[in-house]
């Protein structure tokens, strides 16, 4: 998320909640408000572009979700889960979705966590409010590789069947024992303050590792990748092609 970023809406319907999604908005003012008409007051003098709706909130939702990147919700979680229930497609197209709570005091990721951006969204949020991000996504949690997203602000594209990516992410969480072959891009990939997790072994060449020793296996490559290949290692191949600007190999 961005603080420039236009495809980001606050919403909020108390009175607490307003005056929270308020200090959020006068930090971010290019975000989109929408709020009850009741309590629009709240944004006054503030640069945000603001709708003060006089109806039910559910009849905003379908527009948020097709115009919206990022959504934050000063909105109770379950009230939040039975409003965008309706209009859920899949984590490819859903906007990030974050709950805060009318305190201010803790920002939740409630949907697209790592497509969507949400996670990365509620932990800049909690940044700004001086609140607690609450991240329930497993490689967050144990602190790993995110398979999905992996190198994405480098530009790597992920390229694998979905349900390749979804069986090596529980191999990594897991702590199964995973072969990294990085034969291109930047070597700069692992952002976290904490050091690589032991499971994750590295390797410079895909003709290094050991197939039978290893669950599954994440290959930085600009190589082609023969089908034969894809059927021998089944699900447990996830490939990943960064830019060519950002080559290391």
């Amino acid at each position: 998320m961005s603080r420039t970023d236009p495809r980001l809406a606050i919403v909020a319907i108390t009175k607490h909640g307003a005056q929270q999604a308020a200090e959020l908005a006068a930090k971010l003012p290019h975000a989109y408000v929408v709020c009850s008409e009741k309590f629009a007051p709240a944004f006054a003098g503030l640069a945000n572009p603001v709708r003060a709706y006089a109806g039910a909130l559910r009849d905003e939702i379908g527009a948020l979700f097709e115009g919206y990147d990022q959504l934050v919700f000063f909105v109770s979680l379950g009230a939040v889960v039975r409003l965008i229930a309706p209009h859920l497609k899949s984590k490819d197209e859903d906007p990030g979705v974050t709950v805060v709570d009318d305190a201010g005091r803790y920002a939740i990721p409630v949907l697209s966590g790592h497509v969507g951006g949400a996670n990365a969204c509620a932990e800049e949020i909690a940044a700004l409010l001086g609140a607690t991000p609450v991240l329930t996504t497993a490689s967050d949690v144990v602190k790993t590789i995110p398979v999905d997203i992996l190198g994405r602000e480098l530009g790597w594209r992920v390229e694998a069947p979905k349900l390749n990516v979804t069986r090596v992410s529980a191999h990594v969480v897991n702590g199964e024992p995973i072969a990294f072959v990085q034969e291109a891009g930047s070597a700069h990939w692992w952002t976290r303050p904490t050091p690589l997790p032991q499971n994750i072994h590295r390797f410079g060449r895909f003709e290094e590792v050991d197939l039978e020793r290893f669950r599954a296996v994440l290959w930085v490559t600009r190589r082609e990748v023969a089908p034969a290949l894809w059927k021998q290692l089944d699900e447990r191949l996830v490939v990943y092609r960064p830019p060519q600007d950002g080559a290391t190999a």
